[in-house]
């Protein structure tokens, strides 16, 4: 495979052994896919469409899972932080979720799509340089790799479709079956680090 061809759900996933390596990763086939969404058209970007939902919601469910409270907990100014990228989670996924009303093929889609990927853009590029980079320098390789094992066990768990206001445990409780998705999802990531909840 050359490195211009489009990631595969699966591919070199087993080697990615730091969190921050693998969150970057996911950030690369969120763009490939908005990319996807934008240049195909009626089934074949509803598919991809779908498909970029799915990782944005498992992305977004690993990070709030796995690495927002060790920044919180680690980082100076960690809440702060924290606190920044979950507003900006939280709006992205408003967007996802109006967009998830609409069909593709709908004249109000691409226009809703662009500022998606704009403000999913902004946060990425928030996220890796004031959340990941200092979280790889706040931490040893085992920890990194910890979390990484954390986060694919959340992946596993997460949610198909976001779910605005589920930022936090206690906005997770209203949504009724999907708490119960959300309990497993930190069940995982509790048990891929070894703790008992």
């Amino acid at each position: 495979m050359s490195g211009l061809e489009t990631p595969q759900a699966g591919d070199d996933r087993s080697e990615d052994t730091d969190v921050v390596t693998l969150l970057i990763r996911q950030h690369g086939d969120i763009r490939n896919l908005f990319d996807e969404v934008e240049a195909s058209t009626g089934e074949e970007r509803r598919d991809a469409f779908r498909r970029l939902v799915r990782l944005l919601a498992v992305h977004e469910t690993a990070e709030e899972e796995v690495v927002h409270p060790f920044a919180r907990r680690a980082l100076s100014g960690g809440a702060q932080v924290v606190d920044d990228r979950l507003a900006e989670e939280r709006a992205v996924k408003e967007t996802l979720a109006a967009l998830d009303d609409l069909d593709t093929d709908d004249p109000k889609f691409m226009p809703q799509l662009l500022k998606l990927r704009k403000d999913v853009q902004e946060h990425a590029r928030a996220e890796e340089r004031y959340e990941f980079t200092h979280v790889r320098r706040s931490t040893d390789v085992t920890d990194l790799a910890a979390m990484a094992k954390a986060v694919k066990a959340a992946e596993a768990m997460a949610p198909t479709r976001p779910h605005p206001g589920a930022e936090s445990g206690a906005a997770n409780m209203v949504l009724g079956p999907v708490a119960a998705l959300m309990d497993r999802t930190k069940d995982a990531v509790r048990k891929a680090m070894g703790k008992d909840g």
